[in-house]
C-alpha cells in the first residue's frame, strides 16, 4: 500500500451537512480498500484563479494509504461530486 494526500477544494457556500456528506463518501471510498489517515479542514482560502466563477474555495486536504488501483476510483468519485470545484491526488512516496 502506498502513502497518498488528496487535497478538495469544496464549494465556498455549502452548507455544513452537503459538505459533511460529500466528505464521508470520500472516506468511505478509501475505506474501502485502504486506510484513512489524518484530515485537515484548512477552511475557507482565495484561490489563485477563478474557477466555475468561485474566486474562493473550501480547502480539506485528506491523509490516506491504499492501493495504486484506489485512486482511479477515488478521483471518478470526486470528478462527479457537483460540490468539489477541484482535487489533486498525490503520492507521497514519489
Amino acid at each position: 500500500m502506498n502513502q497518498y494526500e488528496m487535497i478538495v477544494i469544496l464549494k465556498p457556500n455549502l452548507e455544513d451537512d452537503v459538505k459533511s456528506t460529500v466528505l464521508q463518501r470520500m472516506y468511505d471510498t478509501i475505506n474501502e480498500n485502504g486506510t484513512l489517515g489524518e484530515v485537515d479542514d484548512w477552511g475557507i482560502k482565495k484561490l489563485a484563479y477563478e474557477i466555475d466563477k468561485f474566486s474562493e474555495g473550501n480547502y480539506v486536504l485528506i491523509n490516506f494509504e491504499a492501493d495504486p488501483s484506489l485512486i482511479k476510483e477515488l478521483e471518478r468519485r470526486a470528478q462527479i461530486a457537483d460540490p468539489i470545484i477541484k482535487y489533486l491526488v498525490v503520492n507521497k512516496e514519489s
